[in-house]
């Protein structure tokens, strides 16, 4: 549109458009490369991948699970139950009289599907152990064992037998139902797997040992 200027020239319409009347579109913005998902991807492939080792570092090194394949621990562990070993535990201090330990099969023993067995030290490197009327002695003291719950006839009478150095006389808890030191004698301490800490199933006979 065009008017005119005082001198009769015709001039441009210097009137603005109105609103609207021109628009122009903004630009898209461009699309995103979508990184995240793979970096989602990368990462959970990291934690899976540390929780795997780092399962396997504990179970190598620290702790491992294991479950009691006979009833020669009664009452005091059952058949079937699963328990937890620390398996550090002896690289920080001695064996102790008591404790529940799991060790291979000694090589004496008829090969077998159960690798490990489980049993309780009842004597420590250098001490003589004899039973006398189904109770414990080292030396000449009797030895309290208050984990016993039932009383026990089979192989009352045994020894005196001296315990070589680096090794341990271990015997079950169900003493008429376990085969231990009284059959195969003391066992060197390089078999000792590690010590038995805590009954974790079934859930109604978890607890410490």
């Amino acid at each position: 549109m065009t008017t005119t200027a005082p001198d009769g020239r015709p001039t441009d319409d210097p009137t603005p458009p109105l609103p609207g009347a021109a628009l122009t579109r903004s630009p898209k913005p461009a699309k995103k490369r979508r990184k995240g998902g793979w970096r989602g991807v990368v990462e959970w492939v990291l934690v899976i991948a540390g929780a795997l080792v780092l399962a396997i570092v504990i179970r190598t090194f620290l702790i491992a699970a294991f479950y009691i394949p006979s009833g020669s621990m009664l009452d005091t562990l059952h058949e079937n139950d699963r328990v937890l070993v620390n398996k550090l535990s002896y690289r920080l201090h001695d064996v102790n009289r008591g404790d529940v330990v799991v060790f291979e099969r000694p090589p004496s023993e008829p090969d077998s599907s159960i690798k490990d067995l489980i049993k309780r030290v009842v004597g420590l490197p250098g001490e003589t152990v004899e039973v006398r009327d189904c109770k414990v002695f080292i030396g000449d003291r009797v030895v309290e064992e208050p984990y016993l719950s039932r009383p026990w006839t089979r192989t009352c009478t045994f020894g005196p037998i001296q315990v070589p150095e680096g090794h341990v006389f271990v015997m079950g808890d169900n003493r008429d139902d376990s085969e231990d030191s009284r059959v195969f004698g003391p066992i060197d301490e390089d078999l000792i797997v590690g010590r038995a800490f805590v009954i974790i199933w079934p859930p109604s006979n978890v607890g410490w040992l």
